[in-house]
């Protein structure tokens, strides 16, 4: 089977690229083992503040409670008064340095001990707010050496306002310090567990079904009879899958294009041959026929234009067919063009005529449109041609039959509109009408006129299509882009007809 084509402008591959390893860095699988990382560190990048926060503010309430409980030792002493070793021994036991109890508006210091060289900074755990509260643990570890914090709270045990401690934050820090590598290590490992599910999850339900489908679509692209190629659908019922079954059935598409299309070019092949030889044929068959001609027996005299008319048409069918399948048709060389003049040309050469089948113009004889004249001559022959065959047929239309052109303007559009008053297209004729060899309705017709035009019209960048269908007649619409301006008429007689074009390849009515 020959390879399909590459698209313009890319050369095929000679191999199909080589298949990558698992953490290929430009894969798909190294990347979502990237992107699976940096989430799962971002994560515990987000869970460590909250957490050194939560356990500071708990150390710290502990020293607090440790000191309400120490400053009740006040309360049974004599007159309310601890001797300086007492006080020193209790408030070593706590971990703090002072403590003060405020009631009834009064703040009174219960415990105290050694003269503070610095002013301790302060932390009120009765109203935190959430940036401060998550900004404490930070300012704890680098916030410097040997300083002290002054804690605010509310008591538990006492009947108090507030209780207020002194303590150094050296422990806290150590203490603190220490919390952060355990909280580092555990949220590395649960990160690591959970990060490397979670990917080979997603590497197992993603990843890996779209390296197969890749795979099968690189095999594909370079040998699609390469059995390797198919992809093995796995039944799944969401994306994936259906993805699978999609490439599955498009391969099978392909194939049987590809086929189809290796079929038709031998079977191409061989009607070029056999027309090749048909034409020669047919030639000698028409000098015969000539020789004929001098013969003065009156049967033959009654069956020789039959047998010309049908070598005529045997020869003009094995010439469009070849030119047909050869041919591909020239890009336009669109520029204005005078309508009038070019349906007027295209009108003799179709053999419209006043005593048979008459041409109705309604065309300013300065309209113009953009298009090829060579080609714009070629569409409206056939379609002439069309309508003067068909209206032929009807014995009845016989010197009442007429093809009417007009144009209309849309915008950017110029809609070339020509009617007739024939039978119609049959309702048979019209799905398969601008198909090659298959849109003819007329006996004897190859199909090929109307698809020529088409094939002409839309490579305008416009469109060929039957507007109106009916037994009053039919309508065909050819659609041009653009809309030039009006030529001025030279004289009262209109524009001075040109030359007629000549052909560049032969043309067929339906």
């Amino acid at each position: 089977m020959a390879e399909p084509p590459s698209p313009a402008g890319h050369e095929a591959p000679d191999k199909v690229p080589d298949r990558r390893g698992f953490f290929w860095p430009g894969g798909l699988s190294a990347r979502l083992l990237i992107l699976t990382i940096l989430f799962v560190l971002l994560g515990g990048a987000i869970i460590v503040p909250p957490t050194l926060a939560a356990f500071e503010e708990q150390w710290l309430l502990d020293r607090i409670r440790a000191a309400e409980l120490a400053s009740l030792a006040t309360e049974v002493a004599p007159d309310r008064v601890v001797s300086e070793q007492l006080s020193s021994e209790i408030l070593e036991a706590a971990g703090v340095e002072w403590v003060a109890i405020q009631s009834d508006g009064v703040r009174r210091l219960v415990l105290r001990g050694q003269r503070m060289s610095r002013t301790p900074y302060l932390v009120d755990l009765r109203d935190q707010a959430p940036a401060s509260w998550l900004a404490a643990p930070f300012q704890t570890l680098f916030g410097g050496e040997d300083r002290m914090v002054r804690v605010v709270a509310e008591p538990r045990v006492r009947d108090a306002e507030f209780i207020e401690i002194v303590a150094p934050d050296a422990e806290l820090k150590q203490e603190l310090t220490a919390y952060l590598w355990r909280l580092v290590a555990v949220t590395a490992f649960v990160s690591a567990v959970a990060g490397g599910l979670v990917y080979l999850s997603l590497n197992l339900f993603l990843v890996r079904p779209m390296q197969r489908i890749t795979r099968g679509m690189e095999l594909f692209r370079a040998d699609p009879d390469d059995p390797r190629a198919t992809v093995k659908l796995s039944g799944r019922r969401d994306e994936v899958g259906r993805a699978e079954v999609e490439l599955a059935r498009m391969q099978a598409d392909v194939r049987a294009a590809l086929n189809s299309r290796a079929r038709l070019a031998a079977l191409g092949e061989a009607v070029a041959k056999i027309n090749h030889d048909l034409r020669n044929m047919l030639t000698s068959a028409q000098i015969a026929s000539e020789r004929l001609a001098a013969s003065e027996d009156p049967d033959v005299g009654r069956a020789l234009p039959r047998l010309e008319r049908a070598l005529d048409r045997a020869v003009k069918l094995a010439s469009h067919v070849l030119a047909y399948g050869r041919s591909q048709e020239p890009a336009p060389e669109a520029r204005p063009a005078l309508l009038a003049e070019a349906v007027e040309m295209a009108a003799e050469e179709a053999r419209l005529s006043e005593s048979g089948v008459r041409l109705d113009s309604d065309l300013d004889p300065a309209d113009r449109v953009l298009a090829d004249p060579d080609q714009l001559h070629r569409i409206l022959v056939n379609l002439m041609r069309n309508a003067r065959e068909a209206i032929e047929q009807q014995p009845e239309r016989q010197g009442r039959g007429a093809v009417r052109v007009a144009l209309i303007r849309e915008g950017d559009l110029s809609l070339v509109r020509l009617s007739d008053n024939g039978p119609g297209v049959p309702d048979k004729v019209r799905e398969r009408l601008f198909l090659p060899f298959a849109g003819s309705g007329r006996p004897g017709g190859t199909g090929l006129g109307l698809a020529i035009a088409r094939e002409l019209a839309q490579g305008h960048g416009g469109d060929l299509v039957l507007a109106s269908s009916g037994p009053q007649g039919s309508t065909f619409e050819l659609r041009l882009p653009g809309a030039p301006a009006r030529a001025q008429a030279k004289g009262r007689g209109g524009p001075k007809p040109r030359p007629r074009p000549r052909r560049k390849a032969p043309t067929e009515a339906d």
